[in-house]
């Protein structure tokens, strides 16, 4: 399921959360509320840690992971780094990464599996990620943007893309990751899906002023209900026009 929520009056909650199937990581000295809400859904299950990365709260825009791993830029702090580590599950690996571009969580889209990185991210760094988190890698750009991490959000069940994607490269895309993938928007028509939700295979986390409409297209793609919201659709749409046909005669 889909679930609303703000950091302190902000909708953008994956620039201050990063959630993957082993662990979730949210930013430091935001309000009780938002903490209980990932708590309440994820607390059962994976570690919800409280961090901070280089002394910033914008950690789901820093770093990037997955069930196996973690990168961080190299700006993370010692002191930083041995809290995650403690923190996180045994069998997830976190490393520090020497990268220009050090907004990780902008310029790098994961599931477990596969990732799409920005075009001129370093080779080197390209090779820690596959090494890290065990997954495919792939330079790419999403509706001709080149922060795949902003603009496209994965999961093992699917993918949410910038609404500009033509229909031919979305195929393209989906083909080559293995996932059905999805335009949509979030937080009231943000084309910056990933800073403004964030998703694992079983519940997404997503702002505020995000519409019922924008949620069903979530819970669809990622295949967050066991009921399908297009049956849901389709079986409403049937009972209405049954009641307009009723009401003709």
């Amino acid at each position: 399921m889909a679930v609303r929520l703000q950091f302190e009056n902000n909708n953008e909650i994956g620039v201050f959360s990063k959630l993957t199937n082993s662990y979730c990581l949210v930013a430091i000295g935001g309000s009780e509320n938002f903490y209980s809400v990932f708590e309440a859904e994820l607390g059962d299950t994976i570690p919800v840690v409280h961090a901070s990365v280089a002394g910033c709260r914008i950690i789901g825009r820093l770093c990037v992971g997955n069930k196996n791993g973690l990168l961080v830029p190299n700006t993370t702090t010692d002191i930083e780094l041995q809290h995650i580590r403690n923190s996180l599950p045994d069998e997830v690996k976190v490393q520090r990464v020497e990268e220009r571009l050090s907004a990780l969580g902008n310029v790098i889209a994961c599931n477990d599996y596969v990732a799409l990185i920005h075009p001129d991210l370093d080779k080197e760094t390209e090779e820690i990620l596959a090494d890290t988190l065990n997954v495919e890698v792939f330079r790419q750009t999403v509706a001709s943007n080149v922060l795949v991490g902003s603009y496209s959000i994965l999961s093992n069940q699917g993918g949410l893309v910038h609404p500009n994607m033509a229909i031919q490269e979305q195929d393209e895309l989906s083909s080559l990751l293995q996932v059905p993938l999805a335009t949509g928007t979030v937080n009231r028509g943000s084309n910056v899906i990933a800073a403004g939700m964030v998703v694992n295979d079983w519940v997404a986390f997503c702002g505020m002023d995000t519409t019922s409409t924008e949620i069903a297209r979530i819970e669809s793609v990622f295949r967050l209900n066991e009921v399908n919201p297009s049956a849901i659709t389709s079986s409403m749409r049937a009972s209405l026009i049954d009641d307009m046909e009723v009401e003709k005669y």
